[in-house]
């Protein structure tokens, strides 16, 4: 990649790719704890709603006092320190910044710094993948004709399977499947905050030290996470999710092939060219062995004999036939990682993976009986949680995304389990976040749903 070798460039001239972040939550956190140590990049500026908490954040990962000293935007650009704000629209007004980061995990401040990256001419690394969910395929687009980069966030799952894709695709290998590991049991999808560490596996004492949310950690848990990943990865890949959304099968690394296939010949797969999320736990609660909880995956398929039996001979894990082969990381850093993206957007203006169709939703789905009347919270909340859906049944039953189910009202009761439509609930048309998501189902509408090659 020469990533490292290009950032070194940048340093001797005294150069560096200067960069905002937004959002310093754990994700930017962990980014920042690791950016300082790069040659080649100066993060700029960041900006938070809470200053004293990105303080802190700075403090607990041992960042320099010294560099988070700069009282203007101009005097951190001139003295290469970090100028802290609450002013996310400032971060936006200087020429210097080239790359920004949306860390905020928000759908709606997704959407409008993308647009504010595109209006100033700048490069945005999307870690914020609930608004890519939920409107990625037309802001895209529209970084595409503001000829700036928008890209999913390395380190984070899609951006590690788009890679993995794009290197089985390069080498003529078709892929079958993509994902990623997860701790799941059916049970999971009525989870709620009060639940999450003890299903999480982590003390909240623990959990409060490494600055985790309970709501946002257990979207984690009750699937809404898996759903919103695997459509980002769907609609960068042009793989599509299976009609029924995630299937979760209990499947441990050396397995994959066998498991990972088409059910006529024996797997679970609905068609090849799946996205998929396999449980780290058997049904009955028991640990798979050698479980990918943390990782990710593709298989992908011998396209002749001769390259069979080439799997056979490199020791692949396959299926019983030998068609089917596996790759698999194990692990995924999220923030530690996320200076690739920058790199790729800043130094060579590519992405990590970025939606070039429309082929994987996400459905706001009802975690108990809902009453009319009743506000919805969001992801990892106590009301809904995201169903994966291809994206023409979505439109077609016109369906709620999940990325919009926060903080409006229901208009009529929804029983546990069903998905939401927008006749569901009482709608706010002019709000921006509403608007651009039907922006966008009104222009994959008219041109149908498509899926990238």
């Amino acid at each position: 990649m020469n990533l490292h070798s290009l950032l070194a460039r940048r340093a001797a001239a005294d150069q560096p790719l200067r960069i905002g972040l937004i959002g310093a939550g754990k994700f930017g956190a962990m980014f920042l704890s690791q950016a300082g140590r790069t040659p080649g990049f100066h993060v700029a500026a960041i900006a938070d709603l809470s200053p004293e908490r990105a303080r802190a954040s700075l403090q607990r990962i041992g960042w320099p006092e010294e560099q988070a000293g700069a009282g203007t935007i101009d005097a951190a650009l001139a003295q290469g320190t970090t100028w802290i704000t609450d002013d996310v629209e400032a971060l936006f007004g200087t020429d210097a910044i080239e790359v920004v980061i949306d860390a905020t995990g928000h759908p709606a401040a997704g959407i409008r710094h993308a647009r504010l990256a595109f209006a100033h001419g700048k490069h945005i690394v999307m870690v914020n993948v609930e608004a890519d969910a939920l409107a990625g395929p037309l802001l895209a687009a529209e970084a595409e004709r503001a000829g700036v980069v928008y890209s999913l966030a390395y380190g984070d799952q899609p951006a590690l399977i788009c890679e993995m894709v794009d290197w089985a695709r390069t080498c003529g290998l078709p892929v079958v499947a993509a994902g990623k590991g997860t701790k799941y049991l059916p049970s999971y999808h009525s989870l709620t905050p009060d639940d999450v560490w003890e299903r999480y596996g982590i003390s909240p004492e623990d959990a409060a030290r490494g600055g985790m949310n309970p709501q946002m950690f257990n979207s984690f848990m009750d699937g809404t996470k898996s759903a919103i990943e695997m459509a980002s990865v769907a609609n960068a890949t042009g793989l599509t999710p299976a009609p029924g959304g995630l299937e979760f099968p209990p499947v441990g690394a050396d397995d994959l092939a066998k498991v990972l296939r088409p059910a006529a010949e024996g797997g679970c797969l609905a068609h090849k060219g799946q996205v998929e999320v396999v449980s780290s736990l058997a049904r009955d609660g028991g640990a798979i062995d050698r479980d990918l909880r943390w990782g990710v995956y593709i298989v992908f398929e011998a396209p002749s004999d001769y390259v069979k039996h080439c799997f056979s001979e490199y020791g692949l894990a396959s299926d019983p036939e030998g068609r089917y082969a596996a790759m698999y990381k194990p692990y995924h850093l999220i923030g530690l990682e996320l200076g690739i993206s920058v790199a790729y957007a800043g130094l060579l203006g590519q992405p990590t993976g970025a939606p070039r169709g429309w082929n994987g939703d996400v459905v706001a789905t009802a975690k108990r009986d809902l009453k009319a009347g009743e506000t919805l919270d969001g992801e990892g909340g106590y009301t809904v949680w995201g169903k994966l859906m291809p994206a023409a049944d979505s439109l077609a039953r016109g369906c709620l995304p999940l990325g919009l189910a926060q903080g409006i009202t229901l208009a009529r009761p929804v029983a546990e389990g069903a998905a939401l439509c927008w006749d569901d609930v009482v709608v706010d048309a002019n709000d921006p976040s509403v608007a651009c998501r039907r922006d966008m189902e009104r222009h994959f509408a008219a041109r149908g749903t498509q899926a990238a090659e």
